[in-house]
This record gives structure tokens, sequence and C-alpha cells, in this order.
């Protein structure tokens, strides 16, 4: 009489384990990743009305805003902008600044993220993202920046593959 087997091989299910493993030392890095990526791209979320905002500002009064209390106005509107990952976004003559901490992942804390105001010769506000490319000088209705340097973190330290594509080294 013969024998029908019942289950798996000690082998087979070595083998599956060992196939498990390997998707999941691959899986996890890239999960961190995409979760790092997204708590970055709260900070841009956050300050989405603050661009705008800024781009009328420069609209009225042909110059950036000095600080966020020109842009969001003293009436009582609340001036702070915080949320889960983001600790502080604030404007500097025009530029947004985004600090990153709170529960922001350690990768990224204390990390900060500018967003910088170019005018193109048409009279629109430009933003350039983090180290992103900036627009050439005959584009610009100015040939020199609206505001400061482009760029991220005092010490540019913000890793390249945590930012959206568009405030990327080209």
């Amino acid at each position: 009489m013969k024998k029908i087997q019942k289950g798996f091989t000690l082998i087979e299910l070595m083998i599956v384990v060992a196939i498990i493993g390997i998707l999941a030392a691959i899986a996890i890095p890239a999960y961190q990743d995409y979760t790092i990526r997204a708590q970055v791209s709260e900070g841009l979320t956050l300050s989405g009305d603050l661009k705008a905002s800024i781009a009328e500002f420069y609209a009225n009064d042909g110059a950036m805003p000095a600080d966020i209390e020109d842009v969001l106005g003293t009436g009582g509107a609340a001036t702070d902008k915080a949320a889960k990952y983001v600790t502080q976004i604030d404007v500097t003559d025009g530029t947004i600044t985004i600090s990153y901490g709170n529960q922001a992942n350690d990768r990224i804390d204390g990390e900060t993220l500018s967003l910088v105001p170019f005018v193109n010769i048409n009279g629109d506000v430009v933003w350039v993202c983090g180290r992103g490319e900036e627009p050439a000088a005959a584009d610009l209705l100015n040939p020199q920046p609206t505001v400061g340097a482009n760029g991220t973190s005092a010490a540019a330290d913000f890793p390249d593959k945590y930012l959206p594509r568009v405030c990327r080294p080209a």
C-alpha cells in the first residue's frame, strides 16, 4: 500500500521562509523611505496656502512679504503653522522655510526645507523647492533671485531621496 504525503517537507518550508525573508528585507526599507517622503509632503501641503498668499502679496505690493505676519495678517489669525511632522513654517522675505520635528522620523527631524520665490518675465511668482533647478536668468524679470540663496537645511544635509522630485538637484 502506498503512503500519501500530507503536508510540506522541511526543505519546502525553509524555502518559503527564505523567500519571505528576502521580500521583507527589500520591502521594509522601501516602506520606511515612503513614509518619510509622506512626512516631507505634509510640510509642502501646509505651505500651499502661503505660496498663494505670497504671490498675491507680490502682485499687490510689488515686493515680497518680510515675514509670515505680512502674509497671514495680524488681525487675530494664527500665524504659527505646525502639524504632526512639522514644527514650524516661517516666511522670511518671501522664502518659506519648513522645519520638521514633532513626530517626524529621526532621519528628517530637525531638518528644514525651503521654498524660494522667483519672479518670471510675466510677473508671476515661480517657486523653487529645496535644491531644485533655479529658473534661467533670461526667464526672470530680475536676473537676481528675488530673495536669498536656494536650498534646504543650513548644513544642506537633507537627504535627496526624501525630497519630492522637483526639490532634488537636476
